[in-house]
């Protein structure tokens, strides 16, 4: 069971250790923020606009700081010596999954911002300029990259591939699966009173928005199943990665250059975050039904360790 021990130590290290060190990335950014006001003036906008964010982006940060940081020991504990035990073998010939799975990732997003956009659920933003377009397609492509990347790696690489080693894969895919959702499901609480040691602490509890249970939890877990599917079947993480990489990209972009209808019912639609709506939902099924019938390479059931 070492493992599943690694894996809880290692959510709960990341979960407190991250609202422990989010007051201190806070006052660090308002130290600068001062400094370059009185001293280093070309610096001033930049760190101003760093110091006033919300407390919760802090948080966050300090979530996948923590995260990240971890990863290697986590993977090292789970028994991972090299990159391709985490499901990353020379990207020599993997092409063609990478591809493959962009492409399913964009024409399932794709399919549901084409009803929302043809229902008058939402629409482009007509005055944003060529500049802005721009913008929001390399930053929507740039997170894209790094999240598809980090996430599959530590959800689908050390977590998913971590249970199986002592769950039959069908029970540490389901279990994976809900820990993805469980984190992405954390919501955008904020505090109003002045930033202490324990303010991450007093921010936890209100990070779990239970209003948006359904049916946002229910696509983030699928989503979960998705992914984790795609790396059973094929063996590696190439084809997860880029199916990540396109909705991440799609979201973000739709998220930025498009407006919610007044009109419209956003219980179905969802919001500018697109997970949260009975469409996409839908959508998902659709999907999952869809990749069974692909023609890719069949992975063996792994034994349970002794």
């Amino acid at each position: 069971m070492r493992p599943i021990r690694a894996l809880i130590i290692y959510f709960i290290l990341v979960l407190f250790g991250g609202a422990l060190l989010a007051p201190w990335l806070w006052h660090l950014a308002q130290l600068a923020s001062h400094l370059a006001t009185n001293h280093f003036e070309p610096f001033s906008t930049l760190t101003a606009k760093l110091a006033n964010a919300p407390f919760h982006r802090f948080l966050d940060r300090s979530f996948l700081l923590l995260a990240l940081v971890g990863i290697w020991p986590l993977m090292r504990s789970l028994g991972a010596t090299s990159w391709r035990e985490v499901g990353l073998p020379s990207p020599y010939s993997q092409g063609k999954k990478l591809w493959a799975g962009l492409a399913l990732g964009l024409l399932s997003m794709a399919f549901v911002v084409g009803i929302e956009i043809g229902a008058g659920a939402r629409f482009f933003n007509h005055d944003a300029t060529a500049q802005q377009v721009l913008h929001a397609f390399f930053s929507a492509l740039v997170s894209a990259a790094a999240v598809g990347l980090i996430e599959e790696i530590l959800f689908r690489g050390a977590l998913f591939g971590g249970l199986r080693k002592v769950l039959h894969w069908p029970f540490a895919l389901a279990l994976s699966s809900f820990i993805f959702a469980f984190v992405h499901f954390l919501g955008r609480a904020d505090i109003s009173s002045p930033v202490e040691w324990n303010s991450g602490l007093i921010l936890l509890p209100q990070l779990f928005d239970l209003r948006a249970l359904f049916p946002g939890f229910l696509s983030l877990t699928l989503v979960g199943v998705l992914l984790a599917l795609a790396y059973q079947r094929t063996g590696n993480l190439y084809f997860s990665i880029g199916m990540h990489i396109a909705w991440v990209f799609v979201l973000r972009i739709f998220a930025m250059l498009t407006t919610e209808s007044s009109a419209t019912v956003s219980g179905f639609w969802g919001s500018g975050k697109m997970i949260d709506g009975w469409l996409t939902f839908l959508v998902l099924v659709v999907t999952l039904i869809i990749f069974q019938f692909l023609p890719l390479q069949k992975r063996p059931p792994y034994t349970i360790s002794k």
